[in-house]
């Protein structure tokens, strides 16, 4: 008499057991294909209904084990019993080894030191901000790796976050609806960092602090405005600042971001012969004016260092410090005239129409301006397919004003 092993009910539960999790993290996780899928509903559900999926699997596969796994002859027991054995393999790749929040994990400590005590090296980029007197620096080696610091500036709640699949920095209030959040790093859409935040559950994309799903989407997380620039020019500006040190625990993990802060991946790529070749992975400098995004190439930035330019009706000058690394944007604006920069035979920033010199922190410093102040604008270094997918209708200076195309 044929013996009855049910195999449709093993597969069901193993289906349930493991599938839905495995497909959970290919679509938040950089594997090939899977960023450029529009999924973040399908993963935000899918995040929802894992676990009582599993349960489910879980409950089947134990019935089958019980009430017909011995009925199997011996090949069918030794490839359920490998079956079984791989999806525990895949749960572990899947709920540890490319979980998001495992992989990049919270500092143990966060602590700051003043310049005197300081052991980060000042030619470190870092993430600064300035609130109510007080400045602090963020080193984009160590947020790189934990994504994200939840931290206070002079009594302001920050949320100071760091994304290197897309090379973008922001700072944004963890305030929701008045309440202030934690928020858990969750995995990445279209190569970007998604975050929850823990009271409602809504995911949020990094580069833009807009609510992708959940409760609040379509809100808005607040941006609170930051310089990016290296540590040396910050404390030029800031010399009372205090700067992030490093958590030992994640040495080994901020070694692998070596150098992740000065280098172009066109620089390290031996095969590309002409360097100013635009790659998915090409810095650009990108500012929204007006609701207009305009992008700046960084190589041609490098080599002319200023760019007097204007974004709708907004006059607007972008300029790189002498270290090459430390950028700006300012409105070029003073007491209703427009003013055309350049730098002079000592490097510094003066204008073409009065002849006033003025520092990297937008003062004038002498000259018939003295005492008056560039406006900052808010600006981004950021890759340029990230730029583009999050600002499809951007602008782009590569030495004259052309649309840029999307390269996935």
């Amino acid at each position: 008499m044929k013996r009855q092993t049910k195999p449709l009910l093993f597969w069901i539960s193993i289906f349930l057991l493991f599938f839905p999790g495995l497909l959970h993290a290919y679509l938040l996780m950089p594997f090939p294909g899977s960023q450029n899928l529009e999924a973040i509903k399908l993963c935000y559900y899918l995040e929802k209904i894992v676990l009582p999926l599993r349960i489910a699997g879980a409950t089947m596969l134990v019935w089958y084990a019980v009430k017909y796994f011995t009925k199997n002859n011996l090949t069918g027991r030794i490839v359920k019993g490998s079956v079984v054995v791989l999806g525990l393999v895949s749960f572990y790749v899947t709920d540890f080894q490319f979980k998001a929040s495992s992989m990049f994990e919270e500092p143990k400590t966060v602590k700051f030191t003043n310049a005197i005590d300081n052991k980060v090296p000042e030619s470190y980029i870092v993430l600064g901000i300035v609130n109510n007197g007080v400045a602090k620096a963020y080193p984009l080696v160590y947020l790189g790796y934990h994504h994200k610091v939840q931290d206070n500036v002079g009594n302001l709640p920050v949320l100071v976050t760091y994304c290197t699949m897309c090379r973008t920095g922001r700072v944004f209030s963890p305030m929701v609806k008045g309440v202030r959040q934690t928020f858990r790093l969750v995995g990445a859409r279209h190569y970007n960092a998604i975050i929850e935040d823990q009271s409602s559950g809504t995911w949020w994309y990094q580069a833009t602090g807009e609510a992708a799903v959940g409760p609040m989407q379509g809100a808005q997380l607040k941006e609170i405005s930051y310089e990016q620039s290296t540590l040396g020019a910050w404390l030029n500006k800031h010399p009372g600042s205090l700067i992030l040190q490093p958590d030992n625990y994640f040495k080994a993990d901020y070694a692998d971001l070596k150098d992740y802060d000065r280098l172009q991946s066109v620089d390290k790529d031996s095969t590309l012969k002409n360097k100013d070749s635009l790659v998915r992975k090409s810095w650009l400098v990108g500012v929204v004016v007006d609701k207009q995004p305009k992008a700046y190439n960084w190589r041609k930035l490098e080599k002319s260092r200023l760019v007097n330019d204007r974004v709708g009706t907004t006059p607007l000058l972008i300029a790189l410090e002498n270290d090459s690394l430390t950028f700006h944007a300012w409105n070029r604006q003073v007491d209703g005239k427009n003013l055309n920069f350049k730098l002079d035979t000592n490097g510094q920033l003066t204008d073409r129409e009065t002849a006033s010199l003025w520092d990297w922190d937008g003062l004038c410093t002498s000259g018939t301006q003295k005492g008056k102040r560039l406006v900052k604008l808010q600006a981004y270094q950021e890759y340029r397919h990230s730029w583009l997918h999050f600002h499809p209708t951007t602008l782009f200076w590569d030495g004259e004003i052309k649309k840029l195309s999307y390269i996935p």
